[in-house]
């Protein structure tokens, strides 16, 4: 039975690109967030009768498409980089495609993500795709270092090929509202980027209120991110339902003020099929189906893909297989 097809990559009509606007903390300032309301609202998500059949595949495979496919481990290697590309590239087994009717679809993840030092392995491993190289930068995970070396960590970056490059924010600078120098911060990484695109992540398992989160969203789209992510993954918590739905609403707030749509990322933690399809199902009811796209949306994940591969692989059999038959790379 063949799932809904696809859609490509790219929206119909071209997104504007998130220019920013200059700094008014009056667009910020009154916000407090109710955090007894938007844990209400995550809970209706998990306690829903999941989707199924055809309609459960359609929705695996347009997650996989939104995956920042991962690899950030002190043991990386050229090896490793190479393998995650050739995944990337291929992210389910031909067999599952064809009796799935998607063998023609270019299914592909929306892009490899890895530290600088591999990015010349990771276009080695993706010629011939059009799948963009992201580089984490300024000082992942912890951000702790001068603006001086964050600009150059993103410069050297983007000069080596990386098209999208996800920064951290000084944490002091939030958790002292300090928002304009989050701002100025976060403006001047936009600028070393030029054209590459800027995911700016708010590293929230470290910020300790959600009226902090939905502060340092706005703070960071002003400034001309476009994206705004969860999580490095790095930290004891990393993206959850209730602080996706904060950044997801004053994503959609800005939106509605400036014009211009800005993308999330949630990251860290996200490894089952289950949980994917609910920050889709997020997705749609907070944003629209303008953002059920790799252009606005993305899976910081590894582990994520072989999950969905088994499922998929569950839906054409009737079986479930071992998790082993479905290598991340």
């Amino acid at each position: 039975m063949k799932v809904n097809p696809m859609k490509s990559n790219n929206l119909e009509t071209a997104i504007i690109r998130n220019e920013g606007i200059p700094f008014d903390a009056s667009l910020f300032e009154e916000l407090n967030v109710n955090r007894s309301a938007v844990e209400r609202r995550a809970v209706t998500l998990s306690g829903r009768r999941s989707v199924k059949k055809e309609w459960q595949a359609a929705w695996l495979l347009k997650a996989l498409s939104c995956i920042d496919l991962t690899t950030l481990s002190g043991d990386d290697t050229q090896g490793n980089v190479l393998r995650l590309c050739a995944k990337a590239k291929s992210p389910v087994r031909l067999d599952i495609l064809e009796q799935l009717d998607m063998k023609d679809e270019h299914i592909q993840v929306a892009a490899v993500c890895v530290y600088h030092n591999l990015i010349k392995d990771a276009i080695l491993g993706l010629k011939g795709s059009t799948i963009p190289i992201a580089a984490v930068s300024t000082g992942f995970p912890a951000g702790n270092i001068p603006l001086k070396e964050k600009i150059k960590q993103i410069e050297l970056s983007v000069a080596a090929g990386a098209k999208e490059i996800d920064i951290v924010v000084s944490r002091n600078l939030v958790l002292n509202s300090d928002w304009k120098g989050l701002y100025n911060e976060i403006a001047a990484c936009r600028k070393a980027c030029g054209d590459a695109h800027m995911k700016t992540i708010l590293a929230t398992g470290e910020i300790p209120t959600y009226t902090k989160v939905a502060k340092a969203s706005w703070v960071s789209m002003m400034a001309g991110s476009d994206f705004i992510k969860t999580s490095t993954g790095k930290e004891p918590v990393n993206a959850t339902i209730p602080v996706s739905l904060v950044m997801i609403r004053n994503i959609r707030e800005y939106h509605q003020l400036t014009g211009f749509k800005v993308g999330f990322k949630p990251a860290g933690g996200i490894s089952k099929a289950k949980q994917a399809v609910n920050w889709l199902v997020l997705i749609k009811e907070e944003l629209g189906n303008d953002w059920l796209s790799p252009d606005l949306f993305r899976f910081g994940a590894s582990s994520l893909l072989g999950d969905i591969e088994r499922q998929l692989e569950h839906f054409v059999t009737g079986r479930y297989s071992a998790s082993f038959r479905h290598p991340m790379a």
